[in-house]
């Protein structure tokens, strides 16, 4: 009689500790989830109010600016030569 109970007991004790290891740790890592994204998005926000600022921006000449746009558009007219990752020593 008492070796079936041991053996119950025994097979008891090795079932529980086998389910241990499906025991869900999912809470655990959805507390922190996303944390690492807003800390690196709150630490490139130089103002977190500048959003709300509805004032036009001053400070650039028209000469300036527009020569800067023209550059921009420019940039996209022809695109850039592709460049080789494996070249084999022709200088090119």
């Amino acid at each position: 009689m008492k070796t079936q109970a041991n053996k119950n007991a025994a097979a008891l004790l090795l079932v529980t500790g086998l389910l241990a290891g499906c025991a869900a740790t999912a809470p655990e890592v959805e507390r922190n989830f996303g944390s690492s994204v807003r800390a690196a998005v709150a630490a490139q926000t130089a103002d977190p109010s500048a959003a709300a600022n509805t004032t036009p921006v001053t400070g650039i000449d028209t000469a300036a600016a527009r020569a800067a746009r023209v550059h921009y558009e420019a940039s996209f007219a022809k695109p850039p030569e592709p460049q080789h990752a494996m070249t084999t020593g022709s200088g090119k």
